[in-house]
């Protein structure tokens, strides 16, 4: 009798490293049986076949999930408890329970399953890549509607990061409630209005 290989649950997040906006994580369990082309660290691949692969990963995958956590997680607990916080969520809203969970990066979060760290995973394992695929486009698609709420940022081309033209706004503009106020060049804007 052949052991059964466990269900493996691929995590990764998008939106750790921006000024605004929410952290996004997701979990995927891959069906062997319907293999998608193309997986790739959603970094290395255009926007629109992200976009095209998000599509066949939801159509595909035996599971999978997405999940957030807000600004005010983040200023409150720090980024990295805000990813790990997103991403245990994801695995836990999955309707089909994994039985290992590989998550991108060099740390996991509190699962009640066997779960590995692997640094570059969005480039190593599919179930991860896939992961990657569909945190960056359902957070993109969230900077998208953000920037229809707050124009004067253009999150709708740098989804929230800190490019010079986002650093500018920010100054000429001070921050907004979507702004993450524990991170550096926020708190150095806030600091300046407020002894304004």
């Amino acid at each position: 009798m052949t052991r059964q290989t466990p269900l493996i649950c691929g995590v990764d997040e998008a939106g750790r490293g921006p000024l605004a906006g929410p952290v996004c994580a997701a979990a995927v369990i891959l069906d062997p049986h319907r293999p998608i082309g193309g997986l790739k660290d959603s970094k290395k691949l255009s926007a629109a076949n992200r976009l095209r692969l998000a599509a066949e990963i939801r159509q595909k995958a035996l599971a999978w999930s997405v999940a957030w956590a807000s600004v005010e997680e983040i200023d409150a607990l720090n980024i990295l408890q805000a990813t790990l916080l997103a991403m245990r969520r994801s695995v836990l809203n999955l309707a089909t329970r994994p039985g290992e969970v590989w998550v991108d990066g060099n740390t996991c979060p509190a699962l009640p399953y066997p779960c590995l760290a692997i640094v570059k995973g969005d480039a190593l394992e599919p179930a991860i890549s896939a992961a990657s695929i569909l945190a960056k486009t359902e957070r993109d698609k969230e900077m998208l509607q953000l920037a229809k709420y707050y124009p004067d940022y253009g999150f709708d081309r740098h989804s929230g990061y800190p490019t010079a033209e986002h650093i500018q706004a920010l100054q000429r503009h001070g921050a907004s409630p979507v702004h993450r106020k524990s991170f550096g060049p926020v708190k150095r804007v806030l600091t300046q209005q407020d002894s304004a």
